[in-house]
C-alpha cells in the first residue's frame, strides 16, 4: 500500500506546487486567516472528506476513515504567514502588501491537503482513522494550538506527527532529535522610569538611556553566571527605545527581548533572575521600572518510541539521502502542546532552495523553499501514518514492499 500511496502523491505533485503558490500569493496573518481557513475547508467538502471549521478559531480539522479498526493518528500543519514584505521575484510572489509567507507554512498545508486527498482515496484499504489538523497561528503567542486542542481536535487520538520544511538544509535531509527539539520561547518588556531634562544638563536628571545601557549589559551575566553551562539558554534584548531629541535626556526607555530555554528550571530562574538584575540596576541610578515577562510555547519535547519509528519511516523514501539527529533549535513551535497531550515526533525535512547564489534565512523577505521537499514530507508523513499501528510491536518492521 505504501508504493501506492507514494505514486498518488507523485501524481499530485503539481497541485500540490499549484496549491502552495496559490497560499503564497494570499497570506494571512495570525488569528485574522478567514479566506485560508475558507480554502482548506473547502477542498476538503469538495473531496467528500468530513471536515470541521472554526475548531478552536480559525483551526480547520478534516478526518478520513479507514475500512478496519486501528489507531486514531493526526498529522498537522500550520498555514499563518508574517508580517513581511516579499521581495522575491518570482511569478507566485504575494500580493498582499507587508504580509507573506517566509516561513514555509504554505507548503504545510499544500503538503497536509494531498496527502489528505491521496489517503482518502485509499481509504478502503487503510485501518484506523487520519485526523488532518490545520492549525491557524503558529506564529503568534498564545498561538492556535492551545485553542484547537480545548475543541477537541485531538480527540481520541493516539499519536501524532508533524514536520517543519526547513530551508536551511538540503533537500532529501531528514533531522530528528529524541526530546528537546525546539526552545520554550518567552518575551519581555521592560520600561525604565528616570527623570528627563536639559542635555547640557546630566546631574538635575535621572538618565533613563544610561540606566537602560547599563541593564542590557547586566543582563548578559544571566546566562553567563546563572545558568548550568550544560543547560541551554538565551536572554536576547531585541529593542530599545528612546524617543527624544539630540540634546534631551531621555526620561523614559522601553526594551523587549526574548528568552529561550528547554529545561522549565532554567526558564523559571531566568524570569525571576531579569528582575532581580533591573530592580537593582534601578536601585542604583534612583530609577523606577516595570516589567512584564509573558511566557510563551514551551519547549518541543519528542517521544523516543515514536521518534525512532519516524526515523524508520524515513529510511523507506527514496528521495530521503541523509537521515540524522539535529542539535536542539532555539526557535520556539506551539506543536509542543499537542505532545504535552499525545505520544508523537516532530521533525525537519530539507528544504533548501537549489540553483540559487544565496540561501535566505525563515523569516526573510527573500525567504523561498525547494517545492520538491514538500512531496518528501507527504511521503514520509503518509508512511508514518499509514504504519503507526506498528509503532509498539518491536517485532514488525515498516517495510514499501507489498
Amino acid at each position: 500500500m505504501l508504493n501506492q500511496l507514494f505514486a498518488k502523491l507523485e501524481n499530485s505533485y503539481e497541485e500540490m506546487v499549484s496549491i502552495r503558490r496559490y497560499l503564497h500569493q494570499h497570506p494571512e496573518l495570525s488569528f485574522k486567516e478567514v479566506r485560508t481557513a475558507n480554502y482548506i475547508k473547502t477542498y476538503y467538502e469538495k473531496l467528500g472528506i468530513d471536515v470541521r471549521g472554526n475548531v478552536g478559531g480559525n483551526g480547520v480539522v478534516a478526518k478520513i476513515y479507514g475500512s478496519r479498526p486501528g489507531k486514531t493518528v493526526a498529522l498537522r500543519a500550520d498555514f499563518d504567514a508574517l508580517p513581511i514584505q516579499d521581495e522575491k521575484d518570482v511569478p507566485y510572489k504575494s500580493l498582499v502588501p507587508g504580509v507573506m509567507h517566509a516561513c514555509g507554512h504554505d507548503g504545510h498545508t499544500a503538503t497536509l491537503l494531498v496527502l489528505a486527498k491521496s489517503l482518502h482515496e485509499m481509504r478502503d484499504e487503510l485501518e484506523g482513522t487520519y485526523v488532518m489538523i490545520h492549525q491557524h497561528a503558529e506564529e503568534y503567542a498564545p498561538g492556535g494550538a492551545i485553542s484547537m486542542i480545548e475543541d477537541g481536535c485531538l480527540e481520541d487520538v493516539d499519536v501524532i506527527f508533524g514536520t517543519h520544511l526547513w530551508a536551511s538544509e538540503p533537500t532529501g535531509t531528514i533531522q530528528y532529535r529524541v526530546g528537546p527539539i525546539m526552545a520554550a520561547a518567552d518575551r519581555f518588556e521592560i520600561t525604565i522610569q528616570g527623570k528627563g531634562g536639559h542635555g547640557a544638563q546630566p546631574h538635575k536628571t535621572k538618565d533613563a538611556i544610561v540606566t537602560a545601557s547599563q541593564l542590557v549589559v547586566n543582563l548578559q551575566q544571566i546566562v553567563s553566571r546563572k545558568v548550568n553551562p550544560v543547560d541551554s539558554a538565551v536572554v536576547t534584548v531585541g529593542s530599545f527605545v528612546a524617543e527624544n531629541a539630540f540634546n534631551v535626556i531621555a526620561d523614559k526607555v522601553k526594551l523587549g527581548g526574548t528568552v529561550r530555554t528547554f529545561n522549565e528550571d532554567v526558564r523559571a530562574n531566568i524570569e525571576k533572575e531579569i528582575e532581580r538584575i533591573i530592580k537593582g540596576t534601578c536601585y542604583t541610578a534612583d530609577s523606577t521600572y516595570d516589567y512584564l515577562y509573558a511566557r510563551g510555547y514551551p519547549a518541543v519535547i519528542n517521544h523516543e518510541e515514536e521518534t525512532d519509528f519516524l526515523i524508520q519511516c524515513a529510511q523507506n523514501i527514496e528521495e530521503v539521502k541523509v537521515i540524522e539527529e539535529t542539535e536542539p533549535q532555539m526557535g520556539g513551535e506551539d506543536f509542543a502542546y499537542y505532545l504535552q497531550h499525545v505520544k508523537g515526533t516532530f521533525f525537519f525535512t530539507g528544504a533548501k532552495p537549489e540553483n540559487t547564489d544565496e540561501n535566505y534565512p525563515h523569516h526573510h523577505p527573500r525567504f523561498d523553499i525547494d517545492e520538491k521537499a514538500m512531496l518528501i514530507a507527504a511521503k514520509t508523513l503518509g508512511s508514518a501514518a499509514m504504519h503507526c499501528h506498528t509503532i509498539h510491536n518491536a517485532e514488525e518492521k515498516v517495510s514499501v514492499i507489498e
